[in-house]
Protein backbone atom coordinates (compact mmCIF):
# COMPACT_ATOMS: atom_id res chain seq x y z
CA UNK A 1 0.00 0.00 0.00
CA UNK A 2 1.60 3.25 -0.99
CA UNK A 3 2.12 6.12 0.79
CA UNK A 4 1.74 9.77 -0.67
CA UNK A 5 2.06 13.38 0.87
CA UNK A 6 -1.58 14.12 -0.10
CA UNK A 7 -4.17 13.84 2.78
CA UNK A 8 -6.96 15.18 0.62
CA UNK A 9 -10.07 12.74 1.74
CA UNK A 10 -11.71 10.88 -1.14
CA UNK A 11 -15.20 11.01 -0.34
CA UNK A 12 -15.91 14.49 0.94
CA UNK A 13 -18.28 16.37 -1.47
CA UNK A 14 -16.81 18.82 -3.69
CA UNK A 15 -17.14 20.77 -7.09
CA UNK A 16 -17.47 18.70 -9.95
CA UNK A 17 -14.37 19.45 -11.76
CA UNK A 18 -11.75 17.70 -13.62
CA UNK A 19 -9.09 17.46 -10.34
CA UNK A 20 -12.02 16.38 -7.97
CA UNK A 21 -13.64 13.84 -10.34
CA UNK A 22 -9.79 12.54 -10.92
CA UNK A 23 -9.61 12.08 -6.94
CA UNK A 24 -12.03 9.18 -7.44
CA UNK A 25 -10.27 7.42 -10.25
CA UNK A 26 -7.63 3.67 -9.73
CA UNK A 27 -4.91 5.11 -7.79
CA UNK A 28 -2.58 4.16 -4.49
CA UNK A 29 -4.61 4.77 -1.66
CA UNK A 30 -2.87 6.70 0.78
CA UNK A 31 -3.05 6.80 4.91
CA UNK A 32 -4.59 9.61 5.95
CA UNK A 33 -7.88 8.96 3.86
CA UNK A 34 -11.26 8.05 4.38
CA UNK A 35 -10.41 4.05 4.65
CA UNK A 36 -7.66 4.59 7.57
CA UNK A 37 -10.11 2.87 10.32
CA UNK A 38 -10.93 0.45 7.59
CA UNK A 39 -7.20 -0.74 7.31
CA UNK A 40 -6.49 -0.32 10.98
CA UNK A 41 -9.26 -2.54 11.86
CA UNK A 42 -8.00 -5.82 9.60
CA UNK A 43 -4.86 -4.89 11.05
CA UNK A 44 -6.01 -5.31 14.23
CA UNK A 45 -8.42 -8.19 13.63
CA UNK A 46 -5.45 -9.97 11.78
CA UNK A 47 -7.16 -10.81 8.36
CA UNK A 48 -5.05 -8.03 6.46
CA UNK A 49 -3.62 -9.44 3.09
CA UNK A 50 -2.59 -5.91 1.60
CA UNK A 51 0.92 -7.46 1.30
CA UNK A 52 2.80 -10.95 1.80
CA UNK A 53 3.94 -10.33 5.24
CA UNK A 54 0.39 -9.32 6.62
CA UNK A 55 -0.85 -11.92 4.91
CA UNK A 56 1.48 -14.61 6.51
CA UNK A 57 0.83 -12.85 9.79
CA UNK A 58 -3.12 -13.04 9.11
CA UNK A 59 -2.89 -16.55 8.25
CA UNK A 60 -0.80 -17.17 11.63
CA UNK A 61 -3.34 -15.68 13.84
CA UNK A 62 -6.12 -17.74 12.21
CA UNK A 63 -4.23 -20.67 12.90
CA UNK A 64 -3.38 -19.93 16.64
CA UNK A 65 -6.92 -18.78 17.41
CA UNK A 66 -8.99 -20.23 15.31
CA UNK A 67 -7.78 -23.60 15.37
CA UNK A 68 -4.90 -24.79 17.88
CA UNK A 69 -6.36 -22.21 21.01
CA UNK A 70 -9.79 -24.09 20.90
CA UNK A 71 -8.49 -27.31 20.48
CA UNK A 72 -5.36 -26.96 23.13
CA UNK A 73 -8.34 -25.92 26.00
CA UNK A 74 -10.49 -29.19 24.97
CA UNK A 75 -7.56 -31.45 24.95
CA UNK A 76 -5.85 -29.62 28.39
CA UNK A 77 -8.87 -30.54 30.04
CA UNK A 78 -8.81 -33.18 32.67
CA UNK A 79 -11.41 -36.09 32.41
CA UNK A 80 -12.93 -35.68 35.35
CA UNK A 81 -14.59 -32.24 34.06
CA UNK A 82 -18.35 -32.21 33.50
CA UNK A 83 -19.17 -32.90 30.19
CA UNK A 84 -20.03 -29.91 27.52
CA UNK A 85 -21.95 -32.37 24.99
CA UNK A 86 -22.41 -29.63 22.41
CA UNK A 87 -18.84 -28.33 22.78
CA UNK A 88 -17.76 -30.22 19.49
CA UNK A 89 -20.35 -28.97 17.57
CA UNK A 90 -19.95 -25.30 18.42
CA UNK A 91 -16.26 -25.17 18.13
CA UNK A 92 -16.07 -27.37 14.23
CA UNK A 93 -19.37 -24.27 13.27
CA UNK A 94 -17.46 -21.69 14.26
CA UNK A 95 -14.39 -22.23 12.94
CA UNK A 96 -15.40 -23.38 9.32
CA UNK A 97 -17.53 -20.00 9.51
CA UNK A 98 -14.09 -18.38 10.44
CA UNK A 99 -12.41 -20.21 8.08
CA UNK A 100 -15.12 -19.11 5.26
CA UNK A 101 -14.86 -15.45 6.37
CA UNK A 102 -11.09 -15.46 6.38
CA UNK A 103 -10.75 -17.38 2.84
CA UNK A 104 -13.18 -14.78 1.39
CA UNK A 105 -11.82 -11.69 2.86
CA UNK A 106 -8.61 -12.73 1.10
CA UNK A 107 -10.06 -13.17 -1.89
CA UNK A 108 -11.76 -9.75 -2.03
CA UNK A 109 -9.09 -7.75 -0.97
CA UNK A 110 -6.65 -8.55 -3.74
CA UNK A 111 -8.28 -6.30 -5.94
CA UNK A 112 -8.06 -3.66 -3.53
CA UNK A 113 -9.78 -2.26 -0.48
CA UNK A 114 -10.91 1.06 -2.70
CA UNK A 115 -11.98 -1.57 -5.96
CA UNK A 116 -13.57 -3.29 -3.12
CA UNK A 117 -15.94 -0.67 -1.76
CA UNK A 118 -16.49 0.38 -4.85
CA UNK A 119 -14.96 4.35 -4.35
CA UNK A 120 -13.25 4.38 -7.58
CA UNK A 121 -16.60 4.65 -9.32
CA UNK A 122 -18.20 7.46 -6.92
CA UNK A 123 -16.89 10.04 -9.82
CA UNK A 124 -19.66 9.09 -11.53
CA UNK A 125 -21.85 10.26 -8.31
CA UNK A 126 -23.68 13.08 -7.12
CA UNK A 127 -22.19 15.09 -4.04
CA UNK A 128 -25.15 13.68 -2.27
CA UNK A 129 -24.38 10.22 -2.70
CA UNK A 130 -20.56 10.83 -1.65
CA UNK A 131 -21.37 12.05 1.43
CA UNK A 132 -24.27 9.37 2.11
CA UNK A 133 -20.96 7.08 1.46
CA UNK A 134 -19.03 8.37 3.85
CA UNK A 135 -21.74 8.78 7.08
CA UNK A 136 -21.88 5.15 6.39
CA UNK A 137 -18.61 4.10 6.24
CA UNK A 138 -17.90 5.70 9.74
CA UNK A 139 -21.29 3.95 10.61
CA UNK A 140 -20.44 0.66 9.49
CA UNK A 141 -17.93 0.07 12.89
CA UNK A 142 -21.20 0.74 14.96
CA UNK A 143 -22.95 -2.06 13.24
CA UNK A 144 -20.19 -3.90 13.61
CA UNK A 145 -20.09 -3.52 17.64
CA UNK A 146 -23.70 -4.13 17.77
CA UNK A 147 -23.35 -7.49 16.40
CA UNK A 148 -19.81 -8.16 17.76
CA UNK A 149 -20.40 -6.94 21.09
CA UNK A 150 -23.47 -8.37 22.77
CA UNK A 151 -22.22 -11.90 21.96
CA UNK A 152 -19.01 -11.74 22.86
CA UNK A 153 -20.22 -10.53 26.81
CA UNK A 154 -22.74 -13.02 26.42
CA UNK A 155 -20.27 -15.66 25.71
CA UNK A 156 -17.62 -14.12 28.30
CA UNK A 157 -20.69 -14.03 30.93
CA UNK A 158 -21.22 -18.04 30.20
CA UNK A 159 -17.52 -19.13 29.74
CA UNK A 160 -16.94 -16.88 33.47
CA UNK A 161 -19.94 -18.78 34.70
CA UNK A 162 -18.96 -22.44 33.03
CA UNK A 163 -15.75 -22.25 34.88
CA UNK A 164 -16.09 -21.02 38.08
CA UNK A 165 -19.00 -23.78 38.31
CA UNK A 166 -16.78 -26.38 36.57
CA UNK A 167 -13.14 -25.38 38.20
CA UNK A 168 -11.21 -28.06 35.77
CA UNK A 169 -8.27 -27.13 37.18
CA UNK A 170 -6.85 -26.78 40.84
CA UNK A 171 -4.96 -23.90 40.07
CA UNK A 172 -7.30 -20.61 39.68
CA UNK A 173 -5.05 -19.09 37.30
CA UNK A 174 -5.11 -21.54 35.08
CA UNK A 175 -8.43 -21.70 35.19
CA UNK A 176 -9.09 -18.17 34.18
CA UNK A 177 -5.99 -18.31 31.63
CA UNK A 178 -8.19 -21.53 30.20
CA UNK A 179 -11.46 -19.28 30.11
CA UNK A 180 -9.33 -16.10 28.34
CA UNK A 181 -8.11 -17.83 25.74
CA UNK A 182 -11.78 -19.79 25.24
CA UNK A 183 -13.50 -16.10 25.24
CA UNK A 184 -10.53 -15.23 22.90
CA UNK A 185 -10.73 -17.63 20.33
CA UNK A 186 -14.54 -17.07 20.14
CA UNK A 187 -14.71 -13.00 19.89
CA UNK A 188 -12.30 -13.97 16.91
CA UNK A 189 -13.81 -16.23 15.13
CA UNK A 190 -17.20 -14.59 15.49
CA UNK A 191 -15.42 -10.83 14.54
CA UNK A 192 -14.11 -12.12 11.43
CA UNK A 193 -17.09 -13.72 10.50
CA UNK A 194 -19.51 -10.74 10.95
CA UNK A 195 -16.62 -8.22 9.10
CA UNK A 196 -17.06 -9.54 5.92
CA UNK A 197 -20.85 -9.62 6.93
CA UNK A 198 -20.95 -5.89 7.86
CA UNK A 199 -18.62 -5.19 4.54
CA UNK A 200 -21.01 -6.61 2.20
CA UNK A 201 -23.44 -4.61 3.81
CA UNK A 202 -21.57 -1.09 2.93
CA UNK A 203 -20.91 -2.02 -0.20
CA UNK A 204 -24.91 -3.09 -0.72
CA UNK A 205 -25.76 0.77 0.92
CA UNK A 206 -23.33 2.23 -1.68
CA UNK A 207 -25.72 0.66 -4.27
CA UNK A 208 -29.13 2.07 -2.58
CA UNK A 209 -28.02 5.53 -2.39
CA UNK A 210 -26.95 5.12 -5.96
CA UNK A 211 -30.05 4.16 -6.68
CA UNK A 212 -32.09 6.85 -4.80
CA UNK A 213 -30.32 9.18 -6.57
CA UNK A 214 -30.80 7.11 -9.85
CA UNK A 215 -34.66 7.71 -9.50
CA UNK A 216 -34.41 10.98 -8.41
CA UNK A 217 -33.47 11.68 -12.02
CA UNK A 218 -36.92 11.26 -13.60
CA UNK A 219 -38.20 14.21 -11.37
CA UNK A 220 -36.62 16.45 -13.58
CA UNK A 221 -35.22 16.77 -17.16
CA UNK A 222 -33.55 13.27 -18.49
CA UNK A 223 -32.26 12.23 -21.43
CA UNK A 224 -33.36 9.12 -22.37
CA UNK A 225 -29.37 8.16 -23.43
CA UNK A 226 -28.12 9.22 -20.36
CA UNK A 227 -30.48 6.99 -18.02
CA UNK A 228 -29.85 4.30 -20.09
CA UNK A 229 -26.24 4.46 -19.77
CA UNK A 230 -26.52 5.62 -16.12
CA UNK A 231 -28.42 2.03 -15.52
CA UNK A 232 -26.02 0.12 -17.26
CA UNK A 233 -23.07 1.56 -15.39
CA UNK A 234 -25.05 0.41 -11.62
CA UNK A 235 -26.01 -3.04 -13.50
CA UNK A 236 -22.63 -3.72 -14.14
CA UNK A 237 -21.46 -2.80 -10.85
CA UNK A 238 -24.11 -5.04 -9.16
CA UNK A 239 -22.74 -8.00 -11.44
CA UNK A 240 -19.33 -7.46 -10.24
CA UNK A 241 -20.57 -7.59 -6.92
CA UNK A 242 -22.63 -10.84 -6.77
CA UNK A 243 -19.63 -12.14 -8.72
CA UNK A 244 -17.15 -11.62 -5.70
CA UNK A 245 -19.63 -12.42 -2.96
CA UNK A 246 -21.82 -15.58 -4.83
CA UNK A 247 -19.65 -18.12 -3.32
CA UNK A 248 -19.81 -16.54 0.17
CA UNK A 249 -23.33 -16.49 0.11
CA UNK A 250 -23.73 -19.83 -0.81
CA UNK A 251 -21.37 -21.72 1.03
CA UNK A 252 -22.32 -19.49 4.27
CA UNK A 253 -25.84 -20.51 3.52
CA UNK A 254 -24.70 -24.27 3.42
CA UNK A 255 -23.16 -23.95 6.53
CA UNK A 256 -25.31 -22.44 8.52
CA UNK A 257 -28.13 -24.50 7.45
CA UNK A 258 -26.18 -27.59 8.29
CA UNK A 259 -24.80 -26.03 11.19
CA UNK A 260 -29.21 -25.31 12.70
CA UNK A 261 -29.94 -29.36 11.57
CA UNK A 262 -26.99 -30.37 13.88
CA UNK A 263 -27.74 -28.64 16.35
CA UNK A 264 -32.00 -29.64 16.44
CA UNK A 265 -30.64 -32.89 15.86
CA UNK A 266 -28.51 -33.05 18.97
CA UNK A 267 -31.00 -30.91 21.18
CA UNK A 268 -34.20 -33.27 20.55
CA UNK A 269 -32.79 -36.43 20.61
CA UNK A 270 -33.55 -39.32 23.38
CA UNK A 271 -32.35 -38.28 27.12
CA UNK A 272 -30.46 -34.95 25.68
CA UNK A 273 -29.45 -32.79 28.58
CA UNK A 274 -30.53 -29.01 28.08
CA UNK A 275 -29.88 -26.73 30.11
CA UNK A 276 -27.60 -23.16 30.48
CA UNK A 277 -24.53 -24.93 31.69
CA UNK A 278 -24.71 -27.41 28.72
CA UNK A 279 -26.58 -25.46 25.93
CA UNK A 280 -25.58 -22.16 26.12
CA UNK A 281 -22.85 -22.00 24.23
CA UNK A 282 -25.37 -23.75 21.40
CA UNK A 283 -27.55 -20.84 21.33
CA UNK A 284 -24.84 -18.42 21.25
CA UNK A 285 -23.54 -19.76 18.16
CA UNK A 286 -26.70 -20.26 16.12
CA UNK A 287 -27.86 -16.68 17.10
CA UNK A 288 -24.30 -15.08 15.62
CA UNK A 289 -24.23 -17.69 12.82
CA UNK A 290 -27.84 -17.09 11.81
CA UNK A 291 -27.67 -12.83 12.02
CA UNK A 292 -24.57 -12.68 9.91
CA UNK A 293 -26.28 -14.65 7.18
CA UNK A 294 -29.48 -12.53 7.62
CA UNK A 295 -27.37 -9.35 7.55
CA UNK A 296 -26.30 -10.48 3.74
CA UNK A 297 -29.64 -11.84 2.69
CA UNK A 298 -31.45 -8.62 3.65
CA UNK A 299 -28.65 -6.30 2.21
CA UNK A 300 -28.87 -8.39 -1.19
CA UNK A 301 -32.44 -8.33 -1.11
CA UNK A 302 -32.69 -4.93 -0.17
CA UNK A 303 -30.18 -3.57 -3.35
CA UNK A 304 -32.46 -6.27 -5.68
CA UNK A 305 -35.84 -4.90 -4.67
CA UNK A 306 -34.57 -0.89 -4.89
CA UNK A 307 -33.21 -1.59 -8.26
CA UNK A 308 -35.95 -3.20 -9.75
CA UNK A 309 -38.19 -0.32 -8.23
CA UNK A 310 -36.66 1.37 -11.35
CA UNK A 311 -39.13 0.12 -13.60
CA UNK A 312 -42.25 1.50 -12.00
CA UNK A 313 -40.48 4.90 -11.78
CA UNK A 314 -39.53 4.91 -15.36
CA UNK A 315 -43.18 3.98 -16.12
CA UNK A 316 -44.54 6.98 -14.15
CA UNK A 317 -42.23 9.30 -15.75
CA UNK A 318 -43.23 7.94 -19.40
CA UNK A 319 -46.96 8.32 -18.69
CA UNK A 320 -46.46 11.46 -17.17
CA UNK A 321 -44.04 12.65 -20.16
CA UNK A 322 -46.58 11.59 -22.64
CA UNK A 323 -49.68 12.91 -21.12
CA UNK A 324 -48.02 16.55 -20.67
CA UNK A 325 -45.95 16.14 -23.94
CA UNK A 326 -48.04 18.99 -25.17
CA UNK A 327 -48.27 21.28 -22.36
CA UNK A 328 -45.27 23.65 -23.41
CA UNK A 329 -45.51 25.75 -26.19
CA UNK A 330 -43.28 26.06 -28.75
CA UNK A 331 -44.08 30.10 -29.74
CA UNK A 332 -43.82 31.21 -26.34
CA UNK A 333 -41.87 28.61 -24.45
CA UNK A 334 -42.85 28.50 -20.74
CA UNK A 335 -38.90 28.50 -19.02
CA UNK A 336 -39.86 26.04 -16.52
CA UNK A 337 -40.27 23.31 -19.30
CA UNK A 338 -38.38 22.02 -21.99
CA UNK A 339 -38.93 22.87 -25.17
CA UNK A 340 -40.34 20.24 -27.44
CA UNK A 341 -39.11 17.50 -25.89
CA UNK A 342 -42.14 15.44 -23.72
CA UNK A 343 -39.86 14.85 -20.94
CA UNK A 344 -40.96 16.45 -18.54
CA UNK A 345 -41.78 14.76 -15.14
CA UNK A 346 -43.17 16.20 -11.76
CA UNK A 347 -40.53 16.86 -9.08
CA UNK A 348 -42.49 14.45 -7.24
CA UNK A 349 -42.58 11.32 -9.75
CA UNK A 350 -40.38 8.86 -7.42
CA UNK A 351 -41.99 9.43 -4.76
CA UNK A 352 -45.38 9.11 -6.09
CA UNK A 353 -44.09 5.99 -7.56
CA UNK A 354 -42.57 4.08 -4.86
CA UNK A 355 -45.87 5.02 -3.29
CA UNK A 356 -44.30 7.54 -0.54
CA UNK A 357 -46.95 10.37 -1.65
CA UNK A 358 -50.15 10.82 -3.47
CA UNK A 359 -50.08 12.39 -6.69
CA UNK A 360 -52.13 15.18 -6.91
CA UNK A 361 -51.95 17.82 -9.46
CA UNK A 362 -53.40 21.44 -8.94
CA UNK A 363 -56.26 21.75 -11.24
CA UNK A 364 -56.11 26.20 -11.30
CA UNK A 365 -57.63 26.77 -14.08
CA UNK A 366 -56.56 30.78 -13.67
CA UNK A 367 -52.97 29.24 -14.28
CA UNK A 368 -53.07 27.49 -17.27
CA UNK A 369 -54.93 29.68 -20.07
CA UNK A 370 -57.63 27.85 -22.16
CA UNK A 371 -56.75 26.84 -26.08
CA UNK A 372 -58.09 29.29 -28.41
CA UNK A 373 -57.70 28.52 -32.20
CA UNK A 374 -56.20 32.19 -32.49
CA UNK A 375 -53.09 30.20 -30.53
CA UNK A 376 -53.24 26.21 -30.57
CA UNK A 377 -50.69 24.64 -28.82
CA UNK A 378 -49.48 22.29 -30.95
CA UNK A 379 -45.77 20.32 -31.09
CA UNK A 380 -45.25 18.31 -33.95
CA UNK A 381 -46.11 14.91 -33.91
CA UNK A 382 -42.33 13.27 -35.21
CA UNK A 383 -40.66 14.86 -32.31
CA UNK A 384 -43.25 13.64 -29.89
CA UNK A 385 -43.50 10.67 -31.16
CA UNK A 386 -39.82 10.29 -31.28
CA UNK A 387 -39.29 10.89 -27.81
CA UNK A 388 -42.31 8.48 -26.92
CA UNK A 389 -40.30 5.78 -28.74
CA UNK A 390 -37.12 6.69 -26.55
CA UNK A 391 -38.85 6.29 -23.60
CA UNK A 392 -41.22 3.32 -24.80
CA UNK A 393 -38.01 1.53 -25.70
CA UNK A 394 -36.52 2.60 -22.10
CA UNK A 395 -39.24 1.47 -20.26
CA UNK A 396 -39.03 -2.09 -22.25
CA UNK A 397 -35.55 -2.61 -21.26
CA UNK A 398 -35.98 -2.08 -18.13
CA UNK A 399 -38.88 -4.32 -17.92
CA UNK A 400 -36.49 -7.22 -19.47
CA UNK A 401 -33.16 -6.65 -17.37
CA UNK A 402 -33.78 -6.52 -14.13
CA UNK A 403 -30.64 -6.04 -12.30
CA UNK A 404 -29.60 -7.06 -8.78
CA UNK A 405 -27.39 -9.35 -6.52
CA UNK A 406 -27.35 -12.65 -7.73
CA UNK A 407 -26.24 -16.59 -6.77
CA UNK A 408 -25.16 -17.98 -9.76
CA UNK A 409 -28.18 -16.66 -11.93
CA UNK A 410 -30.76 -16.86 -9.34
CA UNK A 411 -31.81 -13.32 -8.43
CA UNK A 412 -31.74 -12.39 -4.52
CA UNK A 413 -35.14 -10.75 -4.48
CA UNK A 414 -38.96 -11.88 -1.91
CA UNK A 415 -39.55 -14.82 -4.52
CA UNK A 416 -36.01 -16.25 -3.46
CA UNK A 417 -36.15 -15.96 -0.12
CA UNK A 418 -39.72 -17.47 0.16
CA UNK A 419 -38.79 -20.13 -1.53
CA UNK A 420 -35.84 -20.41 0.56
CA UNK A 421 -37.73 -19.98 3.80
CA UNK A 422 -40.42 -22.81 2.14
CA UNK A 423 -37.24 -25.20 1.88
CA UNK A 424 -35.67 -24.50 5.22
CA UNK A 425 -38.73 -24.72 6.89
CA UNK A 426 -40.37 -28.28 5.03
CA UNK A 427 -36.46 -29.76 6.25
CA UNK A 428 -37.24 -28.43 9.75
CA UNK A 429 -40.39 -29.94 9.69
CA UNK A 430 -38.81 -33.77 8.27
CA UNK A 431 -36.31 -33.74 10.70
CA UNK A 432 -39.05 -33.26 13.97
CA UNK A 433 -41.05 -35.81 12.61
CA UNK A 434 -38.24 -38.16 12.68
CA UNK A 435 -37.24 -37.26 16.11
CA UNK A 436 -39.88 -36.06 17.94
CA UNK A 437 -42.85 -37.74 15.89
CA UNK A 438 -44.32 -34.24 14.99
CA UNK A 439 -46.25 -34.64 11.58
Amino acid sequence: MADTSSAAPLLLPGKKSAAAAAQYTRCASHARDELRSFRACLRWMCVDHTSAPRSAGSWAAFFLLAVAAPAAVTLALPPATPDRPFDGQVQVSLTLAAALAHLSLASLLRVGLRRLLCIDRLRHDSDEVRAGYTAQLARSFRVLACFLVPCSLADAAYRAYWYWDAAPFRSPWWTAAACALDVASWVYRTAVFFMICVLFRVICYLQVLRMVGFAREFGRFADVAVVLEHHRRIRDQLRRISHRYRRFIIFCLVLVTASQFCALLATTRPHAQINLATAGELALCSVSLVAGLLVCLHSAAKITHKTQAITSVAAAWHADATIHAFDNDLEDPDPALPAATGYLAPANAYRVASGEESDGYDDDDDARSDDSLDDPKLVPFQVNNMCFQKRQALVTYLENNRAGITVYGFVVDRTWLHALFMIEFSLVMWLLGKTVGIS
